[in-house]
């Protein structure tokens, strides 16, 4: 009971301002867990979409297949086993290596990582010309080309 407490404290701590006005008779516990789970639900889907973006031609088609129905289609294991003729647990598994091997492809050529490192510099470009709109200046200019050139080194 007193962990349960020690993570709600923390929760309040951390999402107090979030939920503020919200009275805290309202927040149990697993109200806080079921929320930072959906949260991180969708974190990992975001990542997988990801993945399976730069990777997913390298999946043979029965592995697309079912990853896709779980993964995009949001179809559960029953479903998906239902539709291919084999098992949940067989579904699990070919889930679980799909996944491994994305993540694998990941580790050896790091495409995702260079696409969002690129994503967030082209961001950052962005609001610094957009600034340069309301105040021109030469160290917005300035800023925008070292950015620029990171982005040529990364290439």
């Amino acid at each position: 009971m007193m962990e349960v407490e020690c993570q709600t404290k923390k929760f309040f701590n951390i999402y107090g301002k979030i939920f503020k006005g919200v009275k805290k008779k309202y927040l149990t516990p697993s109200f806080a867990c079921v929320n930072l789970s959906k949260v991180t639900d969708m974190e990992e889907k975001v990542e997988q979409t990801y993945l399976y973006d730069f990777y997913g031609e390298l999946l043979n088609e029965h592995q697309r297949q079912i990853y896709e129905d779980f993964v995009f289609n949001d179809l559960s294991l029953g479903e998906i086993a239902a539709e291919e003729g084999i098992s949940r647990q067989g579904v699990a598994d070919m889930i679980k290596r799909c996944t491994k091997k994305l993540n694998d492809y990941e580790e050896k050529l790091h495409l995702v990582a260079k696409f969002l490192s690129m994503k967030n510099e082209v961001e950052q470009i962005h609001r610094l010309a957009g600034e340069n709109k309301e105040n021109p200046g030469r160290d917005v200019m300035t800023q925008i080309e070292a950015i620029s050139n990171q982005i040529l080194k990364e290439l």
